[in-house]
């Protein structure tokens, strides 16, 4: 069994909720020296959807193949579950 915790699938989070995660991401990505990625998270308080949606896509391609940030990965999987919620 692995030690990885487990994820619960969330698929009715709101704007609020969904750019809540995505400053987590932001954060998460600094922190972890991932400057490019936390940037596609800056100022995304009240942006077009088509917009959120475009760096969600971004981050998601620019982490395909870095195993090594799979948290990151699986969050930013969570939110992309969830645009279609973006109003």
């Amino acid at each position: 069994m692995s030690d990885e915790p487990t994820m619960k699938l969330v698929t009715n989070l709101d704007r609020t909720a969904i750019e809540a995660k995505l400053r987590e991401i932001g954060g998460d990505a600094a922190d972890a020296g991932l400057t490019e990625l936390a940037r596609m998270f800056i100022g995304i308080e009240g942006m077009p959807a088509a917009q959120i949606e475009q760096r969600v896509t971004n981050a998601i391609k620019w982490l395909a193949n870095k195993p090594q940030h799979m948290k990151i990965s699986a969050v930013l999987d969570l939110v992309g579950m969830n645009l279609k919620n973006l109003k």
